[in-house]
């Protein structure tokens, strides 16, 4: 599909690639077609001829997404290299053990990487963010403007780039989102990247002259490859609500914290990365989109199941209806109800690790008659109060009625030792009648039986990683202040 994104880019060199929004909200066209393949050819000149780099060096790339990451990205599968993306959310001391295994020939970095690993760490920590030393991964080169102190320019090559590598082999590694202390570093193969990219284009099926809103790798390859223009959503949710405004997207892909701020949609829109429930896919559908669909990812294995919110609302039973597997995905259970996932696009390896086929989610699930997968929660959120296991992501779903945003279950320490209290929190809506959702969430709390929590909460719940999933611990935490509080109050 590379390969044939490069033809389809030559052949609309005058058509926009890449689009972008000014601070004012004003659509403005950050690559056109012709530009962005001249980029990927420098670049891979500059790579082969400048650097000396050969097929199965590694790349690290520290480079915001947008039209010259895309370009180091083509650059690099088409010399054969594989490439590092080297994650701010992840951890210096990780990035640095885990990418021992892997040393870079070469870093390239923007001025913003460069910033963040260097006088801007205490700032960039403050959001989250961190990167070790660049310098202490590999010789680093600049890609982009250079600012005061930054390494030496990458500058594209007037050159015949070297045609491109034919073979298998390491394509990308990259780290888990989760928000543990130690993410795992995925290896992908040229051939499960391909398998990945093919498996979105059958499932969203992209057309030429369409707008697609969406920044992500697996959004930019195959919409540019079917001839439609790609624009990369704005960091504002004003400035996202008017681009979708002026551009109508025919496809727009989006996380679900991103699609909470927002009123208005068109054509389908696709979300990930972290928990969609059905209450917010129809808010998205009564917002204008034509279809709404939650799709089941994991850095390991992109995508690997679909479902739609008029199927998952049509769900009666406990749990969150995933749909079934896409084409090529197999699915099974482990004994402990692990959800484990195969296919072509599953990576190959954990850095490190031995190969294993089968990808183990860290999801508890059920398998219906009809193949279809029901998630019930992560393996390890399970709840012990008064000797019973209690798995949040069975009962979680059904606190999700209009006016709730998000919703959790949480665990938090009993005054008996080793025993927990289940704690509900809820972020409501802007504009939500607490007093009127605290009503309306007595129903489904009646029904949890011997699960039903012990305290309901409304508070904001707590985000981290990149995906922006819930972040448990810290809404654990969160919880055990406020109810200690009130006894003290």
């Amino acid at each position: 599909m590379l390969e044939h994104l490069a033809r389809t880019l030559r052949q609309g060199a005058d058509r926009p690639a890449v689009l972008g929004t000014s601070r004012t909200g004003a659509t403005r066209v950050l690559a056109r077609c012709g530009e962005l393949a001249d980029l990927a050819d420098g670049y891979a000149g500059a790579l082969h001829q400048r650097y000396g780099l050969r097929p199965g060096d590694t790349l690290g790339v520290a480079v915001r997404p947008g039209p010259r990451a895309l370009a180091v990205l083509l650059a690099a599968h088409r010399l054969g290299l594989c490439t590092a993306v080297l994650d701010p959310s992840a951890g210096p001391d990780v990035l640095l053990s885990r990418l021992s295994l892997a040393k870079p020939a070469l870093v390239l970095a923007d001025a913003a990487a460069q910033a963040v690993a260097g006088w801007a760490q205490p700032l960039a920590g403050r959001a989250g963010l961190a990167l070790p030393p660049l310098a202490a991964l590999g010789p680093v080169a600049t890609v982009g403007p250079r600012a005061p102190g930054c390494a030496p320019a990458l500058r594209p090559a007037p050159i015949a780039a070297p045609g491109w590598h034919d073979g298998d082999g390491d394509a990308v590694v990259v780290f888990t989102s989760g928000t543990t202390s130690s993410p795992r570093a995925v290896v992908h193969s040229r051939s499960g990247l391909a398998a990945g990219m093919r498996t979105v284009t059958d499932l969203v099926r992209p057309q030429p002259g369409e707008t697609v809103l969406g920044g992500t790798f697996f959004v930019l390859v195959p919409s540019l490859a079917a001839g439609a223009t790609v624009a990369l959503p704005a960091r504002s949710t004003r400035l996202l609500q008017r681009q979708i405004h002026r551009l109508r997207p025919a496809e727009t892909y989006l996380t679900p914290p991103r699609l909470r701020g927002l009123d208005t949609f068109t054509g389908r829109v696709w979300t990930g990365s972290a928990p969609a429930s059905a209450e917010l896919l129809g808010r998205v559908k009564r917002a204008g989109a034509r279809e709404a669909w939650g799709v089941y990812a994991l850095t390991e294995l992109f995508p690997a199941a679909a479902v739609e919110e008029s199927e998952k609302a049509a769900h009666g039973g406990d749990g969150d209806l995933l749909g079934h597997p896409l084409p090529g995905v197999g699915a099974r259970l482990s004994p402990e109800g692990e959800l484990l996932l195969t296919g072509p696009a599953a990576r190959t390896r954990y850095l490190g690790e031995q190969p294993d086929p089968w990808v183990r989610t860290g999801d508890r699930a059920r398998l219906t008659t009809d193949g279809r997968i029901v998630l019930g929660g992560r393996c390890k959120d399970m709840v012990l109060r008064r000797a019973e296991n209690i798995y949040p992501g069975l009962y979680e779903p059904a606190l999700h009625l209009p006016g709730v945003e998000l919703a959790v279950l949480v665990g938090v320490p009993a005054a008996e030792e080793g025993d927990e209290r289940l704690v509900a929190l809820v972020q409501p809506q802007a504009g939500a009648d607490r007093r009127r959702l605290r009503a309306a969430l007595e129903t489904p709390l009646a029904r949890m039986g011997s699960a039903r929590p012990d305290a309901l909460l409304f508070a904001d719940v707590p985000l981290a990683g990149r995906s922006r999933k819930p972040d448990r611990a810290a809404a654990a935490r969160l919880c055990a202040r406020t109810l200690a509080a009130r006894r003290r109050a």
